[in-house]
């Protein structure tokens, strides 16, 4: 007796970007757009307003280009401590950001590739030092910094800013370092190199989207941060941008003009530094989600 045997079932093709329906694709569409729109209106905005003649945020016609100026930028470079902020935010994130890489991905590497005393406690400071947030740190912080005398001192807001840019950062880089293969490390020391001389000249290299996420995500700690730069730096010399730009806001009373000139001013390099650094991005945030 003869038996049928059965045809296999074939594989179900992906639907792909051209089987969408009409309908299905102007909608798609039009969700996009208007997400942008919304998404980009409040930079606009803000930029529109920076170029409106002294005192013309005051108007209550809805007029977008009436008579564009530079006052706004004018006052604030020439009339204000922006110049100094500027340069104070500037070093402190650069600092934070170029410790705040070698630290993290240093530590990454040895609780990815080196088993010691004190391996788990490590590996659990890291995870704890997550759960706090910065309002509960600044008291402790503070008096740390008081004994120590860095208040209204840079290395100390760098100090701070590392206490929550480096464990996030270390813990990503072990991430990344643990889809290293190992034999790569092998492979250096059988050509001589040291266990640093292997992770400096070898695998550092091969981690750089993940340091260039590391260095973003150090780089804006400092630079956007609000709260600790309010507490450890008051002294009229070494406010950052943070804290300056808050002289421009009163009880009674707000210079718009002068605040969106200055956060036009302040997004700028972290626009710059993103644009350096973005296309490493996406490899570096997804790095070590999946091993092989």
């Amino acid at each position: 007796m003869s038996t049928a045997t059965a045809e296999p079932a074939r594989p179900r093709r992906a639907r792909g970007r051209d089987d969408r329906s009409v309908g299905g694709s102007i909608l798609l569409h039009a969700t996009l757009i208007v997400a942008s729109i919304i998404s980009i209106f409040p930079i606009v905005w803000l930029v529109l307003t920076s170029l409106k003649p002294r005192d013309g945020w005051l108007s209550t016609e809805l007029k977008i280009f009436d008579q564009p100026s530079l006052d706004n930028y004018v006052r604030v470079l020439t009339e204000t401590g922006f110049p100094s902020w500027l340069l104070n935010s500037v070093i402190v994130a650069g600092l934070t950001t170029v410790i705040g890489v070698f630290l993290a991905s240093t530590t990454g590497y040895a609780i990815s590739r080196f088993r010691f005393p004190g391996y788990r406690g490590v590996m659990w400071m890291l995870l704890v030092t997550q759960m706090f947030p910065v309002a509960i740190l600044i008291v402790p912080l503070y008096n740390l910094m008081a004994g120590l005398g860095l208040l209204n001192q840079i290395p100390g807001l760098v100090i701070a800013y590392m206490t929550v840019a480096v464990p996030f950062c270390a813990w990503m880089m072990k991430g990344y370092f643990d889809s290293i293969p190992r034999e790569i490390d092998q492979a250096g020391m059988i050509d001589g190199l040291t266990p640093f001389g292997t992770f400096w000249r070898v695998i550092l290299p091969l981690a750089r989207p993940s340091i260039a996420v590391t260095a973003f995500y150090s780089f804006m700690t400092a630079w956007g941060e609000v709260a600790y730069a309010s507490v450890f730096m008051t002294g009229e010399d070494t406010r950052t941008l943070a804290v300056g730009l808050q002289q421009f806001v009163g009880q009674h009373w707000s210079d718009w003009g002068l605040l969106t000139a200055s956060a036009v001013l302040i997004a700028l390099p972290a626009a710059v530094v993103f644009l350096l650094v973005q296309r490493h991005l996406v490899a570096g945030l997804t790095a070590g989600a999946t091993k092989s």
